[in-house]
């Protein structure tokens, strides 16, 4: 068989290839630092769960949940509430996506722990799983999103979906599937019949759909999983088929991409964490505004321009020219290099507020950004010039796509980002208990002591 042909048969037969790849996985293969990145981001997925326990979508979301019913089978993140497993992964997903704080991988591009975490911990709840069961499950799932983002970057995103919903449903299904124990043919269909239900659209950004769509991600992923235990049926090659998944959401379909080893063993080792509150295609443009403005010492009064490259792609995600509240700040690139240049904590939840989108020294700075969009450039790069009123001209450039090259030095920013938002919702005593149990994740026989410490 020559390399075409052979390339040929495994683009035929991807969604099978990818359902027996995350069927094969088990805990005992995984490397450490793997182990450890999982756990880093489930204590990720927490905090910011936690954090945006109270947004004002959770509650609209749990009434329409509470008032269909059903039995309390799993927790409500900060809430005393329990409910239907998938009604849970709804809530959970969207509550933990609704201050746009949570991990990202551009392979898929977009939220991977955010879609996959919700269902897999509610299934795991009403099981009984353990954690190791947990994290393999969620590494399996977490690989197979990778996978397919990558056989469909860049177009499926470019065209206009967002990929969180819709890659990471089935990332949800293949997590669900394998803490279920389906075999690779039942894990299959349960990815087709999460291919069918995969939906999010990027012109939602900044109302609460878009955290709806991850919890809608979750909810179908562990929907799709369940379904496929009990026999229903659905095609076992919805990835790659005609007028299946690929085909018809995008312009650019490469099965060997989905196929192809990661540079580090696994797409999980480049997950990328959030330190500031926004978007993440404007990490790099606050970076680069932070920078000048503390190596300069500058302040408002002394800037007279400012100009940002970035790729073109990036307009349609991330360019609110003049945001009207704190959700459509967190994109506005405008808006948050302003408030980076002003020295505003990007950091602070309540830095994006309707007072600061309205604040007249922050609109007269964003009103001098200009922007000028570049071609086949990588999304998280940002080259950011600065024009003074002393006739200087700063630049520099920075890349927010590289991930940490120090796990352990990530894991202590990740444990204070997560203290500095656990800890005014569960009080510093139940939080560093929480943090501690996340850290010991593999030695829990009982993933429900997890389920507890987070309920309200």
């Amino acid at each position: 068989m020559d390399g075409a042909t052979a390339n040929d048969t495994r683009a035929a037969d991807l969604t099978r290839l990818l359902a027996g790849q995350a069927r094969a996985l088990d805990y005992q293969d995984l490397p450490a630092p793997v182990c450890e990145l999982a756990r880093q981001c489930l204590l990720d997925y927490l905090g910011v769960a936690l954090a945006g326990a109270g947004d004002p979508l959770v509650q609209i979301l749990l009434d329409e949940m509470a008032e269909a019913g059903g039995s309390p089978q799993a927790s409500i993140i900060g809430r005393s509430v329990r409910l239907p497993a998938s009604s849970a992964a709804l809530v959970n997903g969207a509550m933990a996506h609704a201050l746009d704080y949570d991990d990202v991988n551009m392979a898929m591009p977009g939220h991977p722990s955010v879609a996959i975490l919700p269902g897999l911990l509610a299934l795991a709840e009403l099981k009984g799983s353990s954690g190791r069961e947990v994290v393999t499950a969620f590494v399996a799932g977490y690989e197979i999103a990778c996978r397919i983002g990558s056989a469909l970057r860049p177009g499926h995103y470019d065209l206009g979906f967002h990929s969180t919903g819709t890659i990471g449903a089935f990332g949800a299904a293949a997590a669900c599937a394998g803490l279920l124990g389906l075999d690779a043919e039942t894990t299959a269909a349960a990815l087709g019949i999460a291919g069918t239900q995969a939906a999010g659209l990027k012109s939602q950004f900044g109302t609460m759909c878009k955290p709806f769509h991850a919890g809608r991600a979750a909810q179908n992923g562990l929907l799709a999983a369940r379904l496929a235990q009990r026999g229903f049926t659905s095609r076992t090659d919805i990835v790659e088929c005609i007028q299946g998944f690929a085909l018809t959401h995008g312009p650019d379909f490469t099965p060997n991409a989905a196929l192809a080893a990661p540079q580090a063993g696994y797409h999980l080792a480049a997950n990328l964490f959030k330190y500031h509150a926004a978007c993440y295609l404007t990490h790099a443009p606050i970076e680069c505004a932070r920078r000048l403005r503390e190596q300069h010492q500058l302040v408002p009064a002394m800037m007279d321009g400012v100009t940002i490259r970035l790729d073109a792609s990036c307009d349609r995600v991330c360019n609110i020219p003049a945001p009207a509240d704190g959700l459509q700040s967190k994109f506005s690139l405008r808006q948050t290099v302003a408030m980076a240049l002003a020295g505003v904590d990007t950091a602070s939840l309540g830095a994006y507020s309707a007072e600061n989108a309205r604040d007249p020294g922050l609109v007269e700075l964003r009103e001098q950004v200009r922007l000028e969009w570049q071609k086949g450039w990588p999304q998280t790069l940002c080259e950011l010039e600065l024009a003074l009123t002393d006739g200087r001209r700063l630049s520099t450039r920075h890349d927010a796509g590289l991930p940490a090259a120090n796990i352990a030095e990530q894991g202590e920013r990740l444990a204070a980002k997560f203290d500095a938002l656990v800890e005014p919702v569960l009080g510093a005593p139940r939080a560093r208990e929480l943090r501690e149990t996340v850290a010991s994740l593999d030695s829990l026989p009982d993933i429900g002591r997890l389920a507890n410490l987070t309920a309200g």
